[in-house]
């Protein structure tokens, strides 16, 4: 085995995923997505400007526990005073997040375990949804990173012969507390931290590592509390802000709304549903890691090694359970919604493991016949793009499976060879990055930057008038100035063309983003109209400007 290239292999993965998802958020970047990143920005910009109140609305009419999540805003606070306040410095912070994800895998395992870490690098770092939620300001990626960081510093910290298990445990509870403050799932690792925990006091291990992480977790927690108990009175106030969230908005979940389809989310939709992300090869690798076997020898010693593949099959497994049959609330059974950013704790641990399922077939070959079929399962049942990726790599590991069968493989090929290797992560990366690079080369559905470039060119906050446009800039108009007012120049819905008092001297606009009014995401909720309709509104109208799909035009209104 050619062990120089092997233990390049990381370094390799590592610059090809960096190298992507800067690409991605360069060129796949759409503006804010909804109403939570708006909000976020909003919060960010008030702790920027020091006008950002933490005080809760005193009549308790508000339903937003948004706002209690600091570190995902308060980095962006900062961002805003060195950067000003625009996309990127909005949503650079879910992207160092994203980077930071990879370069945490990287340092674990580019020495102890180098096809564990290109591996789950690439799996992790090219998985679609982590790439497209690096360009929106979402808690998502961000928990990721601190629920990865803590996982990572429980690892380092129990290691044999860890010479500082003090400090690793402190630094545990710290990005314990991190995530925290980033979102409330990071309860899905607490069932498998609490059963850590059990184990090592049964067999009175890692002692001095547990008793610092308890007491400076203790310690933030006490304090963590105690803010609460001075600012609202009421200790438990985070809970209760996020049990009233779930009380407004029964009609939209599985308690009322759709107690219909309980059943099916408790037993077969999670499936079908991380199979239909792409998280299928994830899936099938990780089981292959829990009953796989590593025979001796290696850049890693056997027994440590499986160890650690334990730690995150385990780990995947119970943030898996607790995904699939946990509830969102402790009052009644709400299991979470399946969205591809709910998932975003899941994937560091599920990849990791399928690194070490990848590695255990790279080194045996044993498996490929029924991972390769399970995939062509996948492949067969979807039929769509995502197939490409099931059906690719199934086919490859049954190709080489049948080889070996049919004639004896050339040496390159042979399991365990840096060769073999180069294969399946040249195949795997390949595969992986054919979604990514389509959305990249996708027009985009929101021409955010178009749109930004326009307002600041023709649209400044010292024009005044009346500019009508769709539902969705409404919502986030007052983001293109930065979040100041804008007392002359106001934003109106266009349909309320005719009812929309004017002062004398002010003029109207029409702004028209066809990308936005063609957006499959808008058409099915908030936008009902077309761009032929809005211009039949205003047929006394002159263009001014138009920038790819967004056309700004001056428009004359009749007499009411």
């Amino acid at each position: 085995m050619n062990h120089r290239l092997l233990f390049r292999f990381p370094t390799l993965a590592l610059v090809l995923v960096l190298v992507v998802t800067v690409a991605f958020f360069g060129l796949a970047h759409e503006g804010l997505y909804d109403l939570d990143d708006y909000l976020y920005a909003r919060y960010a910009q008030a702790l920027a400007s020091g006008t950002y109140c933490p005080l809760p609305d005193p009549q308790h009419l508000l339903h937003d526990p948004l706002q209690e999540r600091l570190l995902i805003f308060g980095p962006v606070a900062a961002l805003y005073r060195l950067l000003g306040v625009n996309i990127i410095s909005t949503t650079l912070w879910p992207l160092l997040c994203t980077l930071g994800c990879a370069g945490i895998i990287w340092q674990l395992y580019r020495r102890r375990e180098p096809l564990v870490a290109a591996g789950a690098l690439l799996l992790l770092g090219l998985h679609y949804f982590t790439l497209n939620l690096s360009t929106y300001l979402y808690p998502d990626n961000v928990l990721m990173f601190w629920c990865l960081a803590g996982a990572a510093a429980l690892l380092a910290g129990r290691r044999v012969g860890q010479r500082r298990p003090a400090a690793w445990g402190a630094g545990f509870a710290a990005l314990s507390f991190a995530a925290l403050l980033s979102k409330e799932t990071i309860v899905f690792y607490l069932p498998f931290y609490l059963g850590l925990l059990a184990l090592d006091t049964w067999r009175k291990q890692h002692g001095r590592f547990w008793r610092t992480a308890l007491l400076t977790g203790a310690g933030l927690l006490a304090a963590y509390l105690l803010y609460y108990q001075l600012l609202t009175g009421d200790v438990l106030y985070r809970y209760h802000i996020i049990e009233q969230t779930n009380a407004y908005m029964r009609d939209g979940n599985y308690v009322q709304g759709h107690a219909d389809a309980l059943l099916g989310r408790v037993t077969w939709e999670p499936l079908a549903f991380f199979v239909a992300l792409g998280m299928g090869v994830m899936l099938v690798l990780a089981v292959a890691a829990g009953f796989g076997r590593r025979r001796p020898g290696g850049p890693a010693d056997a027994a440590t090694s499986d160890d650690e593949a334990g730690f995150w099959v385990v780990l995947a497994a119970s943030t898996l359970a607790f995904y699939w049959w946990g509830s969102t609330s402790l009052h009644e059974y709400n299991p979470i919604s399946l969205q591809a950013r709910m998932v975003t704790p899941l994937l560091p641990p599920l990849a990791l493991a399928a690194g070490f399922g990848l590695r255990n077939l790279w080194q045996t070959g044993r498996g490929s016949w029924l991972i390769g079929l399970v995939l062509l399962g996948f492949a067969g049942w979807l039929h769509n793009g995502v197939s490409v990726l099931y059906g690719g790599l199934g086919l490859l590991l049954l190709a080489v499976a049948g080889l070996r069968y049919v004639r004896r493989l050339p040496g390159w090929l042979t399991p365990g060879t840096s060769g073999f290797g180069a294969l399946l992560l040249g195949a795997l990366a390949l595969l992986l990055l054919i979604r990514p690079v389509y959305y990249m080369r996708k027009p985009s559905v929101s021409a955010h930057f178009a749109q930004a470039r326009l307002l600041k060119t023709h649209l400044p906050a010292s024009q005044r008038g009346v500019v009508f446009t769709d539902d969705m800039l409404l919502r986030h108009a007052d983001f293109y100035y930065g979040f100041r007012p804008t007392p002359s120049l106001r934003y109106e819905r266009f349909a309320r063309r005719d009812s929309v008092a004017r002062r004398p001297g002010d003029k109207s606009w029409l702004l028209l983003n066809r990308a936005t009014l063609q957006n499959d995401e808008l058409t099915r909720t908030l936008i009902r109209y077309s761009a032929d309709s809005m211009l039949t509104w205003f047929p006394r109208r002159r263009l001014l400007a138009q920038d790819g799909p967004v056309e700004l035009y001056e428009v004359v209104l009749g007499d009411r």
